[in-house]
């Protein structure tokens, strides 16, 4: 089945780069707009042969890393205290829903106020991105915890923190790797909003850096390298820990 699976995935890439191929044969577009795809696979050999892309990956990485990791901490904070306060849900929310929806490159122009073009400002918006998203699971999470467990665990006399530490959280996990798993997919398109108009590194600043110079087969290379790795560590990490997960808890089979 998974062969299967592999095969079709296999088949559907070779008649993309086919019909790209047959584009540019027809010459549909002029060379400088429309690359072929032999132009473009040098373009990503020649990046990774100079390490201009191996430096901005590993830049990208870092800035990933770091933003990504503030991002889970402040999430889970903020949903458990929404979480577990009526008042503070009831009063503010409706405010973490309405940030959570604001796009990622929105907070570059203040980013860019506060920290000027500096990785500190492209981590901001990594952190920005994917905090939101984080705690609005994590609040999902608490308040779709199992009233029978809260109840027989009271009926046992458990209350306060340890209710909170021995069945809240245990019960919370399913929701909690999926915000990881958002948090994560939030944090990367939040990460090439904030290099784009950053100073470099990063894979966002190369791209902006290859259309400045008209370098498309550049520009579509790095498109393909962010889409690519965005996919392998979704399905690779995120996915794989968030199924194995809901196996562990019964929620899937």
């Amino acid at each position: 089945m998974k062969l299967n699976i592999v095969v079709k995935r296999v088949l559907f890439l070779v008649a993309i780069i086919g019909l790209w191929q047959l584009i540019y044969s027809a010459n549909v577009f002029e060379d400088i707009i429309f690359p072929s795809p032999n132009q473009v696979w040098t373009a990503l050999y020649e990046g990774f042969a100079s390490g201009d892309l191996v430096e901005a990956l590993g830049a990208s990485f870092k800035h990933l890393l770091s933003g990504m990791s503030m991002a889970i901490l402040f999430g889970t904070i903020v949903g458990v205290i929404f979480g577990k306060s009526k008042q503070a849900d009831e009063t503010a929310g409706m405010y973490l829903i309405a940030l959570q929806s604001i796009p990622s490159i929105v907070w570059v122009p203040l980013a860019i106020m506060l920290f000027g073009f500096t990785e500190f400002a492209v981590i901001f918006v990594v952190v920005l991105g994917g905090t939101f998203v984080m705690a609005l699971n994590v609040r999902s999470a608490i308040h779709n915890v199992p009233p029978h467990l809260v109840r027989a665990a009271r009926t046992m006399g458990t209350k306060g923190f340890r209710l909170f530490y021995l069945v809240e959280v245990p019960a919370s996990i399913p929701y909690f790797m999926s915000g990881v798993r958002l948090a994560w997919a939030f944090s990367w398109r939040a990460l090439m909003a904030g290099e784009l108009l950053s100073n470099g590194p990063g894979l966002g600043y190369s791209l902006r850096y290859a259309q400045d110079y008209a370098r498309m087969d550049q520009v579509i290379g790095i498109i393909i390298i962010i889409g690519v790795i965005g996919a392998v560590v979704d399905q690779l990490v995120f996915s794989k820990l968030e199924k194995n997960v809901m196996k562990r808890w019964g929620l899937a089979k």
